[in-house]
């Protein structure tokens, strides 16, 4: 018998994602990381019928993040239901969440080092993610916000490093649907109703609004436009990485969107922390470069400068 349109389409999903990778090779491990949610749960379905079928080995994690009451239980109940699925071994990562950055932000990087440390652990070549085109278009509209820039915009990457993120195109309904075919009840973050959080806001108020005001698809054309910036992004930073002179005169001569960028990489390659290097220290670094008036050195976080000696631009 065929399968439900939606199970079939997070296979599809996923077959196709993983083809795509040429580090894989028959044998190899796999990761999915599943919170008990529609999204993550629908990924370890359709992992766990995919893998073994292309001669691949599929293991989960599971956070337990210690925000809510009987958060053990589910983080157990979880490893049952991927255990059911097929997937071995399946690993409890227990952490505990910080403050640095903001809630969303401490729960975001005590997660994915958990998710490294097991996936090391059980030498998982790829960690599959479960994120949606709802939450590209999500991601999209609060990089907009922050007036983040094309880098930004352009949302999630279907592949960041070992993370792999088959579902982008596929809608959170279809993980629901295919939850209800495969018989798996999903558990509800009630996080995810949570006013407090900017991501729960854009996601019940701030597309809702568009679509009424639009028309159906908003979320569709976020996503797409994420890709389309992604793909220019990535280009920039391509001719970036290609510039290795950080004199004026040559400086002077790139177009600002890659002047900024060969500024950027170079403060960082000389040690300033990437996460708190801002758009506005990249500005004024610029400023020495095409606005020069004899100015000061630039202060930069880890204790750095930027300076202009003898017509380069230089970090102390």
């Amino acid at each position: 018998m065929a399968p439900d349109p939606a199970v079939a389409a997070g296979r599809t999903a996923v077959r196709r994602a993983l083809a795509a990778q040429p580090d894989l090779a028959a044998g190899d491990r796999l990761a999915v990381a599943v919170s008990g949610g529609a999204d993550s749960l629908a990924l370890a379905a359709a992992v766990s019928w995919v893998a073994p079928r292309i001669g691949l080995q599929a293991g989960a994690v599971t956070v337990d993040h210690q925000l809510q009451d009987g958060s053990a239980e589910r983080a157990l109940a979880v490893v049952q239901v991927c255990a059911g699925l097929g997937l071995d071994p399946v690993a409890v990562e227990t952490v505990s969440v910080g403050r640095a950055g903001g809630p969303e932000a401490a729960a975001r990087t005590a997660r994915y080092d958990a998710l490294d440390r097991a996936a090391d652990e059980m030498g998982a070549m790829v960690v599959l993610l479960g994120h949606t085109l709802d939450d590209q278009a999500e991601t999209v509209l609060l990089g907009l916000a922050r007036g983040s820039g094309a880098r930004s915009l352009g949302g999630m990457a279907a592949r960041a490093g070992r993370y792999l993120r088959p579902f982008l195109g596929l809608r959170r309904e279809a993980t629901l649907a295919s939850c209800a075919a495969l018989g798996l009840s999903p558990w509800d973050d009630p996080h995810n109703a949570d006013p407090r959080f900017s991501r729960v806001r854009v996601r019940h108020e701030v597309i809702p609004a568009m679509e009424a005001a639009l028309g159906p698809g908003v979320a569709e054309s976020l996503a797409r436009t994420a890709k389309l910036l992604r793909a220019d992004a990535d280009a920039l930073d391509d001719w970036a990485k290609s510039v290795d002179s950080l004199a004026v005169v040559d400086l002077v001569a790139l177009p600002a969107a890659i002047r900024t960028r060969v500024l950027r990489r170079a403060a960082i390659a000389a040690g300033v922390p990437a996460g708190a290097l801002t758009a506005g220290h990249v500005r004024d670094l610029d400023r020495l470069v095409t606005e020069w008036h004899g100015q000061r050195a630039v202060s930069l976080p880890g204790g750095l400068v930027g300076a202009r000696e003898y017509d380069r631009l230089v970090f102390r």
